[in-house]
């Protein structure tokens, strides 16, 4: 268990780290459309995700799992390209989308989870001691994904009651910058999928 505070450590610092900047636009995205209040549903949200992600990042770690990494990489831009049409498609919250919303983040996680394998993977070598680190890791990225939500959730705030932006706009504008991000991302990866098939 000496490696445990390493393993959290690597855990949040890779889903914070702006060159895997995916993983933080999918987060965002998730949460974006909710408000402080909403703070229940958001922690659900993310739970469901990181429950998603830490089935398949296990699966990858033990080798039951292998995809190849260029359709992953391809893949993980398209699940936030999907959050945000759903954000900018749905103007209202109907009371079963809520429900819909934690089935397709668990999904998503799936693949999030994949993409975090490959770098666990490497960190890991010839490890005996998995399980605890696996553990370690994937509690560092759900406490890297909460201070994604909170700062996401007080910049919504302050969207909202500061700058007087109605929740819809705020939406619109979150949701639609993200989108144009990740289906800029999905393309290259998309070609550079096509170049390792």
């Amino acid at each position: 268990m000496q490696d445990f505070p390493l393993y959290f450590e690597l855990g949040w610092q890779h889903i914070l780290d702006w060159q895997g900047y995916d993983h933080i636009l999918f987060v965002i995205a998730l949460c974006g459309i909710y408000t402080l209040k909403d703070w229940r549903k958001v922690l659900l949200l993310v739970t469901a995700f990181t429950l998603g992600h830490s089935l398949t990042l296990a699966l990858s770690v033990y080798g039951k799992l292998r995809p190849s990494s260029a359709l992953i990489e391809f893949l993980i831009p398209l699940t936030i390209v999907a959050t945000t049409l759903h954000n900018i498609v749905n103007k209202k919250q109907r009371p079963g989308a809520v429900y819909f919303k934690y089935l397709m983040a668990s999904l998503f996680g799936l693949i999030h989870g994949l993409g975090f394998s490959n770098y666990l993977r490497s960190l890991l070598g010839r490890s005996t001691n998995i399980v605890s680190e696996l553990f370690a890791f994937n509690l560092g990225l759900e406490f890297g994904q909460v201070l994604i939500v909170m700062s996401v959730l007080i910049l919504t705030f302050m969207a909202m009651n500061v700058f007087r932006s109605p929740k819809r706009e705020w939406n619109l504008f979150l949701s639609s910058a993200i989108f144009g991000i990740s289906l800029i991302m999905s393309l290259e990866r998309l070609n550079i999928y096509i170049q390792h098939t």
